[in-house]
Order: C-alpha cells, then sequence, then structure tokens
C-alpha cells in the first residue's frame, strides 16, 4: 500500500488494533480513535500509537490530515453520522474498512483462514501457535490476546503464511483470498445483518468459493453448509469420536489432564496432550493441527505445540483457583457456545455445584436466541443473569433479559443489574466453581470478583 500514515477509528478494537500494530512495526505512522479507554489501547499508546477517545476532528493529529498519504481503515461499528469518518469522506480520504486492509494482506501472503460462529479465535490461535514452534513459522492477525506471546499479533521473518481470524459478521469474511480456510460452525448468528438463518449459511458458502486456486478447506463433519470450490481445491473434513479425514480419538481426561490421538489422512499421532486441559479444545484443536499439517508442521512439532499451548484472555480463562473454588471467565456469547463452555466446565469439574453470570451482548441477538440461551444456561447450578449489553444497537421495545429469565428452568435463578451484582455475588456461597460469560463488558468487572473470591477463603 502507497500510504506512510494509517489513522484508524476503532482502533481499540481487538482485530484493529492487531492492523494497527502490524502497520506500527512495518514503520509507518499509526494514530486512530476509540470511544473507550481499555487496557488495550492503553497499551497501544505505550507502544507509541496516538490515541484519543472524544470525536473530534481537532484532535486527529495534523500529519493524519493529508489525504494524499492517509489511508483510514474503520470498523462497521463507527455509525455513519461520526464527526471524524464524515470529515475524512469530505475531504477525499480512502477510507477501507479493516476486513478490506486484511483481504489484500491475503493476496500478498497465503493466508490461513479460520472462519466459524464458533471456537474461531481459539483455532486461530492455536494454528499460529503450532505454526510458531515448528519450523514452517507464520504471520497472524488473532482476535484473542495470546497468552503464550500476550499480544494478537504475531510476525515472521521467514514465513508467507499470515493466519488471519475469519469474520462473518458484516459479511466482512468476504474480503478474504484464503489460501487455506477452515470452516468451524456455521449456525445462525448475526440475524440483524443476514435476516435468515438460510441467507447465513449461503454467506459461508460463497466465502468457500473464494479459496485462491490449488488451496485447501477443511470443514467440520456434520456443518450444514456445501461448499462451492475451485476444482483445484482440496476439501477435507475434521471430527472428533467420528470418522473424518482429520479425526481425533481415544480422548482421556483424569487428574486435570487431556489426552488424545490425532488422525491424519496419511499417519496417527498418538498421546498428544492439551495445554489446556478444555474438552472443545479437541475440537479446536483437531481443526488447528489439520491447517498446521498440511502446512508441513511435523508430528513432533505438533505435540509439542499442543502440550505447550497456554490459552487466550477471555477464552475458559482461569482467573482464580483454591482448594475451595475455581473462577473462570469465558467470551461465549451465542446458545452453542454458552452451551459448550457450561458443558466443559461441568466435564472437567464433576460433581462441584456451577454458579454461572451471564451478560447478553445485542438486542437482536437475545430476541432472536432467548429460548437457546436459557436452555444452555439451565445447566448450571445457579443463574445470575444481568442485563442486555447493547453494543451497537438501540434498545427493542420488549426485548430485555427477562425474555430469557423466564425460561430458564434451574430454580436458583437471579436476575440483576452489573451494579447490583458485586453485592449480590457476596451474600451467594453454595458454589464451587464461578464462571462469568458474554462478549459485552463483563470483563470489566474481573478484578472486583476476584477478590471478593479472595477474601471469601
Amino acid at each position: 500500500m502507497s500510504y506512510q500514515n494509517f489513522y484508524f477509528l476503532g482502533i481499540g478494537g481487538i482485530g484493529m488494533s492487531a492492523l494497527a500494530r502490524f502497520f506500527r512495526a512495518k514503520g509507518f505512522d499509526v494514530a486512530g480513535y476509540d470511544r473507550t479507554r481499555s487496557d488495550l489501547t492503553q497499551q497501544l499508546e505505550k507502544e507509541g500509537i496516538a490515541i484519543h477517545y472524544e470525536d473530534e476532528v481537532s484532535l486527529i493529529p495534523t500529519l493524519f490530515k493529508q489525504p494524499d498519504n492517509t489511508l483510514v481503515v474503520y470498523t462497521p461499528a463507527v455509525p455513519a453520522d461520526h464527526s471524524e469518518r464524515l470529515f475524512f469522506e469530505r475531504h477525499g480520504f480512502k477510507l477501507l474498512k479493516r476486513a478490506q486492509v486484511l483481504g489484500e494482506i491475503t493476496r500478498q501472503q497465503r493466508g490461513i483462514c479460520i472462519a466459524g460462529t464458533h471456537g474461531k479465535t481459539t483455532t486461530s490461535t492455536m494454528t499460529a501457535h503450532l505454526l510458531k514452534e515448528s519450523h514452517v513459522d507464520c504471520n497472524a492477525f488473532l482476535g484473542g490476546i495470546s497468552k503464550n506471546y500476550t499480544t494478537n499479533l504475531l510476525l515472521s521473518q521467514k514465513s508467507d503464511y499470515v493466519v488471519i481470524e475469519a469474520d462473518e459478521y458484516d459479511r466482512s469474511f468476504h474480503q478474504l483470498t484464503p489460501y487455506m480456510a477452515v470452516i468451524t460452525a456455521a449456525d445462525p448468528d448475526h440475524l440483524d445483518i443476514y435476516g435468515t438463518p438460510e441467507a447465513f449459511r449461503e454467506s459461508f458458502e460463497h466465502f468457500t468459493s473464494l479459496v485462491r486456486e490449488g488451496g485447501y478447506l477443511i470443514v467440520k463433519k456434520g456443518a450444514d453448509l456445501t461448499p462451492r470450490v475451485h476444482s483445484s481445491v482440496k476439501c477435507y473434513t475434521y471430527a472428533v469420536d467420528q470418522d473424518a479425514d482429520f479425526k481425533a480419538t481415544n480422548m482421556r481426561i483424569s487428574n486435570g489432564e487431556i489426552i488424545f490421538d490425532f488422525h491424519t489422512p496419511t499417519e496417527e499421532i498418538h498421546n498428544i496432550r492439551l495445554g489446556v486441559p478444555v474438552p472443545v479444545n479437541v475440537e479446536n484443536g483437531t481443526a488447528a493441527m489439520a491447517l498446521a499439517w498440511l502446512a508441513g508442521a511435523t508430528a513432533e512439532e505438533l505435540k509439542a505445540g499442543m502440550a505447550s499451548f497456554k490459552g487466550i484472555h477471555r477464552r475458559f480463562d482461569i482467573q482464580y483457583k483454591s482448594d475451595k473454588l475455581v473462577f473462570i471467565d469465558d467470551y461465549a456469547h451465542h446458545p452453542t457456545e454458552l452451551k459448550t463452555s457450561i458443558s466443559s466446565i461441568k466435564k472437567v469439574y464433576g460433581e462441584r455445584k456451577v454458579c454461572g453470570i451471564f451478560q447478553p451482548h445485542l438486542y437482536t441477538r437475545t430476541r432472536d436466541f432467548a429460548e437457546g440461551f436459557a436452555e444452555a444456561l439451565s445447566l448450571l447450578d445457579e443463574v445470575i443473569l444481568l442485563d442486555i449489553y447493547p453494543a451497537r444497537e438501540q434498545p427493542i421495545p420488549g426485548v430485555t433479559s427477562q425474555i430469557i429469565f423466564d425460561r430458564i428452568t434451574t430454580k436458583k435463578k437471579t436476575l440483576c443489574t452489573k451494579q447490583e451484582l458485586l453485592s449480590i455475588l457476596a451474600k451467594k456461597k453454595n458454589f464451587d466453581v464461578l464462571a462469568t460469560f458474554g462478549a459485552g463488558d463483563i470483563d470489566r468487572l474481573l478484578p472486583d470478583i476476584k477478590q471478593l473470591l479472595e477474601e471469601r477463603k
């Protein structure tokens, strides 16, 4: 790209911040705006990126007010009437969505793109780690903060592979040109964008058509879609304890460890140990190992990489652990993700009583999937349900957390605001495992919750 300056509208997003870091690492001048100061934006500032938090044109650094050498990158979450966005549009700047910039990167390098309603952040981070730990190496734009590398951007001086989380929101992943692609799931979501489950599924089918000639597509066995790949693209399936091209079998869970065997089309790799012993990571790991194996990683490199994987911030993230209590935080915000996460907790911790705190994300998602959320939350021994986190949306009449709450069958259930949570939680004693779920701002309460549990010793 023939620009010297890159300005980001919404720089604090997990995907935007990785791009900002990428251009900064390449020696370009980078600055940006975000609505909210966060740990991530403060880290970017420490790395030398200028950020401001008010929608005010006068705060844009002078260097970035030159349309000839400044590219503006924005997210779909930035509204059309945002004053800085309007300034750039009216003064002849080139504006690109984050996905368009990533798409250009996939055309310059060999993109390994992980798509799916669930599991894409873990799978992409696992894939990147496996390649980093092998002789293959890679670059990576991750949808979460890797605990192995404490960042969402990985760079390589020798590899032209680039691992990218392919986001289906706003059809962003249609901008990509993958060399390899995985689809972990195509369960309907974002119906505010797609309208119908059929349109959502069709979007994933279109994504498969974007895999470049001579590339690879790997789809979870049973995913409800029909690939539309070029005749030269090699297609594979993956699964756990099912017949598939890549599969995990013989899973053993004991003493806080998970061990399993991995089968490729031509070899078997026995006794793979999960560094993060969560049952769902066997499935995520199967997809990640399939990608890394196709890229050339050896059996021993795969085993070592899986064992040394430390996980991702906010993905089955253990915040606190004592002899009596465990506190886990998870990003789950779709009914299937929630059910999978709760089921994993139940498998790992057996008969121990689990209390879950859930913050619904978006009015439309709550409206469309209230029954599914209630079914998943009913697996818990106790439920604390918070108000909806609106994110980019305006309220919808009649849509509140109450429509989930009324359907939950667990007898011990509480509906409260975020402000009331700590005082309510302080009175509850009858649980062994506490879990927080949601994609909103519930993570900002984690330090206070952790302190409350530590004081309960």
